[in-house]
């Protein structure tokens, strides 16, 4: 802006009239900070004189992510010590704050249960966070307390059980069976260019994906025909979406998946009633973290923990 009046004013004063937006004492703060120049000149004295014709510069600086406070959230905690927390996360819960969910996440659950003790490394909206679930996946994901431990899990995740430390398995509820019941995914993987929060399979330019699959049992149990099938994913890697992309690759998406699986309508007119209703109840990727193995960042133990397929996957099992 020009300072077109008639005399001399103080910059604090100036900003503060022709603005709607920010405050006099908003300014003061942005000229301290050294946000505000004067014919190209940096000015951080807010009583500092503008002359009638120089020109004002104003820099706005982006604003920053609020910091995750302490939320009173219950967690089922399956394991703590003073290094890790091993928590199985219900469906529906978002691991930590980000665009649209700064509050009401594992994150700042964990901020509540543990205080000032989680690993730093992650950053300030991710302590402690050392890998994660979607959002709508259910089961275990692993905690740590402090750096050290942050870095010796970072590692065994880095390597997806390749040297036999660590070991991830899910359950997954898939339309109808896979051929072969069981077998293995390996493709790249890369943001979709149709659909920006997608993922996808592509020929090159991606990462690549390795997923272990097995069918567990077809649904209904004992069909020549089944309608869906219950299958158990090891992971090799760890790419974004990375079991729900397969698994609609293979033509087998889950149950419940509006972003991989919503052209799949002839496959849920085939479900029974009950079924049908129990699948609108879902309101999810029907994928649960079955299984957690690892070596423990302190003493180097094997460690393994198993959480029970949720209520509301198991009444779609049954109603199928």
């Amino acid at each position: 802006m020009t300072h077109d009046g008639p005399a001399t004013e103080r910059l604090d004063k100036l900003l503060g009239q022709v603005s709607e937006d920010h405050s006099r004492a908003r300014f003061q703060m942005l000229i301290s900070q050294g946000h505000v120049n004067v014919d190209g000149t940096s000015i951080v004295d807010a009583s500092f004189k503008v002359k009638p014709g120089s020109v004002v510069c104003v820099v706005l600086p982006e604003a920053e992510d609020p910091k995750p406070q302490a939320e009173n959230i219950a967690l089922n905690i399956v394991h703590e010590d003073d290094q890790i927390v091993v928590v199985d996360k219900p469906a529906g819960l978002v691991v930590h704050p980000g665009p649209g969910n700064w509050t009401g996440t594992l994150v700042n659950a964990l901020i509540a249960h543990c205080g000032n003790s989680l690993s730093g490394i992650g950053g300030v909206k991710r302590p402690g966070i050392v890998h994660r679930l979607d959002k709508e996946t259910s089961g275990l994901l692993v905690v740590a307390k402090t750096d050290k431990a942050h870095r010796a899990l970072s590692e065994q995740f880095s390597a997806h059980g390749r040297d036999g430390r660590l070991s991830r398995q899910y359950l997954a509820i898939v339309w109808r069976e896979p051929q072969p019941r069981r077998g293995v995914i390996d493709t790249l993987i890369a943001r979709s260019t149709a659909n920006r929060i997608k993922m996808a399979v592509v020929k090159s330019g991606g990462r690549r994906a390795i997923t272990h699959y097995e069918t567990v049992r077809p649904l209904p149990a004992g069909s020549s025909d089944p309608v869906a099938s219950l299958v158990r994913c090891q992971l090799e890697t760890g790419r974004t979406h990375q079991i729900r992309v397969h698994l609609a690759h293979i033509g087998h998406p889950l149950l419940g998946d509006r972003v991989y699986g919503s052209s799949h309508t002839a496959s849920a007119n085939k479900l029974n009633d009950a079924a049908r209703e129990s699948l609108a109840n879902l309101s999810r990727q029907a994928l649960h973290a079955e299984t957690l193995g690892f070596e423990h960042p302190g003493s180097g133990d094997p460690m393994s923990f198993r959480s029970a397929l949720p209520d509301d996957m198991r009444e779609l099992m049954d109603k199928i």
